[in-house]
Parts: C-alpha cells; structure tokens; sequence
C-alpha cells in the first residue's frame, strides 16, 4: 500500500526536492504568466517576471508559513506584483503602475479570477496525478465527478461495483485534497 505524499506545499516547505518543484512550477507556470499578462506585459517580459517569482519562492517557501485565515494565491500574487512594480519603477514607468496595482488589489476574492485560478489549478493537479492511479480508478472518478455521469452508469461501464465506484472517487478527491492542501485557499 502506497503512503499519501504530504501536501505539496508542505514538501516544498519542509523538504523540497526536484519532483515537488517541477510539479509546483507546472501548476503555478500558466498562473502566474496569466497574471504578468493581465498587467500588460509583453511575452518575453512575462518569462522574465515569472523566473524572478520561482527564484524569490526559493528562498522565501522554506519561511513561508501557512495560515487557514490568510490566502496561499494572495501573497503569490503579492510576490509577482511586487517584483513587477519594482521593475516598473525602475524603467520609469510607475504611475502607470500604481494605477494597475490598484486595480489588481482591488478585486473580490470571488472575483472571476478566484475562480479560474482555482480551476486551473485544479485541473493541472489533476492532470499530473493520472498517472499515480489505475486507469480504472482514475476512469471511474473522472466519469462521475466531472462528466456528471451516475454511479450506477459509471459502475456498469467499467464493470465495477457501485461501491468500487465511490471509493475509486473518494481515493482521487481525497488525493488531491491532500496535495493542494493551502494552495488554494
């Protein structure tokens, strides 16, 4: 029986090691380009700002220290605006940004970007835990939770039990629950 790997975050915290990072820096890539796009910067610009956010998460995940009041997307996006801002400041450029920066920080948490940030992380965990499950397993949870399909369909398809069907959904959900434990409150 396989042991539960700690939350991602938590590896990088504690113990980082080339796997957690490579999994972090693919969930958090396209975010974090989506951000530094959303500030208008140019392709080239956005790479650059990004590699300065993973060299800054280096340094400063090891001290990070999770709070449940506190949100995990916020003070990412505090990093990448801040290191933005201070780029800006020194191309001269920074009434422009202190206009977008009020504008950034000023958006509810239940903004549309809260959403699709959590969705697409989401969606990236997800894709990069397929391979830790059987295709059966991994079928089973993927027919029911997000192609909507019953349980009794689900079970008669692959030729499981109902119960078998549950659990294969509980086993990934949890699984994932756990991984991206603190990163998306």
């Amino acid at each position: 029986m396989t042991t539960t790997p700690p939350s991602l975050l938590h590896q990088l915290r504690s113990a980082p090691d080339a796997r957690a990072w490579s999994e972090f820096v693919e969930l958090y890539t396209p975010i974090l380009f989506g951000w530094a796009n959303r500030v208008g910067l140019r392709e080239s610009d956005s790479a650059d700002l990004v590699q300065e956010v993973f060299v800054v998460l280096v340094r400063k995940l090891p001290e990070f220290d999770y709070d449940r009041n506190r949100s995990f997307r916020g003070w990412l996006k505090t990093i990448l605006l801040n290191l933005w801002r201070n780029q800006a400041k020194r191309a001269g450029r920074a009434e422009a940004v202190h206009a977008e920066m009020a504008r950034l920080e000023s958006q509810p948490a239940d903004d549309p970007g809260e959403r699709e940030f959590r969705e697409e992380v989401t969606r990236r965990a997800l894709a990069l835990m397929r391979a830790e499950f059987a295709e059966t397993t991994w079928r089973a949870c993927w027919l029911v939770v997000v192609e909507g399909r019953t349980t009794a369909e689900v079970a008669g398809e692959l030729a499981l039990s109902e119960n078998a069907v549950y659990l294969a959904r509980s086993r990934v959900l949890a699984r994932l629950r756990h991984r991206l434990q603190g990163m998306l409150e």
